[in-house]
């Protein structure tokens, strides 16, 4: 028997087709291109559906799909779209771009070209100050007279370092020794190519609210001005299961379960996992407890250790 076949055409998405190639502006002197993609949110389909039918299933039944995809964390039909996007960004900032080991890359070699002349800088009232209760975090902002010094000081340093780096490649000396006291500050370049499953992973790290504020903002300008176009349909899923979902553990939702039941009851559960210990008479720091405030906060729930349940 003859197997036949359906005729297949390349999926296009006309939103993303409009953007392809044009830059959108991150950071001072940083950027984001589309270079090519594949798939949409009817690749994905097909691939959960093994099977191809143009027209025979509506928009509605394949968002529900998705939906279903998304909140069931299937992530195999995700892996069916991929995009390559050409970057410029700050040293400091790709370090943190490669640790997601999810992709293929190529970046721009400052051993066989010379290093890109621009440098990331802070303007006087966005130097960020150390986060108290996130170590690696930042929260709040130095006063912006402060500020005038620690730019004037960066543009100082960017400048002096470019110069010996010039005097250096003038000299004659190698591109690969040259470049090593180019300051984490100076741009590079890549093209990043990834599956779609990867990247909503990457975007749910670095679109959070904790990540660095630089990377934060490649991450936004992907999601919302990138995969928003490219596959609406999944974008709206992930937003609503992932980036404004929440986990709950068995612990929180136990106490959750405890609080809608009896205030006093849900503190003497808190104190059994050892969430309430004092110190000089104050809470001591625990970011289970914190993080789930930080939930209840966000639902509208009080949580009653915070009031005069605790005292004595």
């Amino acid at each position: 028997m003859t197997q036949s076949f359906e005729d297949i055409s390349r999926q296009q998405v006309k939103a993303l087709d409009k953007i392809l190639g044009k830059p959108f502006k991150v950071l001072d002197n940083g950027f984001i291109r589309v270079i090519d993609y594949m798939g949409s949110d009817s690749a994905i389909v097909q691939a959960a559906r093994v099977s191809y039918g143009t027209g025979t299933t509506k928009i509605r039944q394949d968002r529900l799909l998705l939906r279903y995809l998304m909140r069931h964390q299937h992530t195999s039909p995700f892996e069916m779209c991929e995009i390559k996007l050409h970057i410029r960004a700050p040293m400091d900032c790709w370090r943190q771009w490669i640790r997601h080991r999810t992709a293929n890359i190529n970046e721009y070699s400052t051993r066989y070209s010379i290093a890109i002349d621009a440098s990331q800088t802070t303007p006087s009232n966005a130097w960020r100050l150390q986060a108290k209760r996130n170590i690696q975090g930042s929260e709040g902002l130095l006063d912006k007279k402060q500020g005038l010094r620690f730019t004037a000081e960066e543009k100082e340093l960017q400048d002096a370092a470019r110069k010996v780096y010039n005097d250096r490649i003038e000299a004659g000396i190698a591109r690969e020794q040259a470049r090593k006291d180019l300051p984490l500050s100076t741009y590079t370049e890549a093209y990043w190519k990834i599956d779609l499953n990867n990247l909503l992973n990457f975007l749910h790290l670095r679109m959070d609210e904790k990540a660095q504020a630089e990377i934060r903002a490649y991450a936004k300008v992907i999601g919302e001005k990138i995969v928003a176009r490219w596959c609406p349909l999944v974008w709206e899923a992930f937003q609503d299961y992932v980036i404004n979902g929440m986990k709950l553990s068995l612990a929180e939702q136990q106490l959750l379960a405890a609080l809608a039941s009896n205030a006093s009851k849900s503190v003497d559960l808190a104190k059994k996992m050892g969430w309430l210990e004092k110190k000089d008479g104050k809470l001591k720091l625990n970011y289970e407890r914190t993080e789930f405030e930080d939930k209840c906060a966000k639902m509208g729930i009080k949580v009653p250790w915070k009031k005069d349940l605790l005292k004595g």
